[in-house]
């Protein structure tokens, strides 16, 4: 039987992963920070073939020695990432780990777990783009594109380029690491922008709600019922559901190793989403913006992209925003929201 080591298994994509492997019937074994997470995962899935190891700080060099080191693994999903905004030093607090995070499992695979065949890792969208290129409005963002900052611009002080330095330098680290060190293993990389959709029943609390969903927390509660808050950002949306899947049908697709896949469903403005919402909720009419409060919409330039590789490769059936839309929101209200 297969066996695929999940590493941040309580994480928003990592749960919905999770769910998949449980339906296909992998064997799984799973990272979590603590043995309270693991129970809650073990008590959703009480026939699943799964087990745990616990990892308290993924951002130590020897994190995932032990748990590459159970027998029989055959490949690896890398979902766990060292990531807050709470940081007063970008270097120590920021950029390292997450090089340290991505590349000490690589290491720790290569030394101890020569039967894996390929690793998947969450990157990020923001590892794609620069300030520029989302005012270029004939940009058409795909695999090829690096986010050109570097380290360096990485330590001075901008939260938003540290964060998206951290992810690129992360990236970059776990490719240059194939390149050099000729593993056992394959890589692929999977890089969604925005991620929004359900959350996974077992994890009903809103303290777990991902930032990329908090706009719909705030929508729910009424928040946006007298002006809808602007669209910014990147204007890209993936529903979490591909995004899981995409990670599974990396590994099970020989042609997809090697490759970068951006995982994106399309454009989105805060405003249609106040609209699917307001379509398909009217008991929430009072919350809910109506059609003639202003705000959210597109901001004056959002450049395009290409998602045929993702699409072709892994074979995925995007999910649109209005059900995406509902999905979330009846997740979050069985959640108390």
């Amino acid at each position: 039987m297969t066996k695929v080591l999940l590493t941040g298994g309580s994480g928003f994509i990592a749960t919905h992963i999770l769910e998949l492997l449980v339906q296909r019937g992998y064997e799984i074994v799973t990272t979590v920070r603590s043995e309270d997470k693991a129970a809650k995962i073990r008590e959703a899935h009480p026939n699943a073939k799964l087990s745990f190891v616990i990892v308290p700080d993924i951002a130590q060099p020897d994190a995932f020695d032990q748990a590459v080191k159970i027998p029989g693994l055959d490949f690896v999903l890398h979902t766990a990432s060292p990531f807050h905004f709470n940081w007063s030093d970008a270097k120590t607090e920021l950029l390292d780990p997450a090089i340290t995070g991505t590349t000490s499992i690589l290491k720790a695979i290569k030394k101890s777990a020569p039967g894996v065949k390929r690793v998947v890792v969450t990157s990020s969208f923001v590892s794609m783009i620069s300030a520029a290129t989302l005012q270029d409005p004939n940009k058409v963002f795909s695999e090829s594109d690096w986010n050109p900052n570097t380290y360096e611009d990485g330590l001075k002080g901008d939260k938003i380029i540290a964060y998206r330095v951290s992810k690129t330098v992360a990236e970059r680290s776990a490719w240059e690491f194939v390149e050099e060190e000729k593993p056992n293993f394959d890589l692929v990389t999977i890089n969604p922008p925005l991620v929004f959709g359900p959350i996974v029943h077992h994890l009903n609390s809103l303290s777990a709600i991902n930032t990329s969903n908090e706009r719909y927390v705030d929508l729910i509660q009424g928040k946006w019922k007298d002006e809808i808050l602007p669209s910014i950002g990147t204007n890209f949306w993936v529903d979490v559901r591909d995004v899981a899947l995409a990670h599974v049908a990396a590994f099970e697709k020989p042609d997809a190793g090697g490759q970068r896949f951006f995982c994106v469903a399309g454009k989105f403005s805060n405003r249609e989403i106040a609209a699917a919402a307001r379509k398909n909720f009217p008991g929430l009419k009072d919350k809910i913006p109506s059609v003639e409060v202003k705000g959210g919409d597109y901001p004056p330039v959002v450049p395009g992209y290409d998602n045929t590789r993702a699409t072709e490769v892994l074979g995925i059936n995007w999910i649109n925003l209005e059900k995406s839309t509902v999905d979330n929101i009846t997740s979050l209200l069985a959640a108390g929201a």
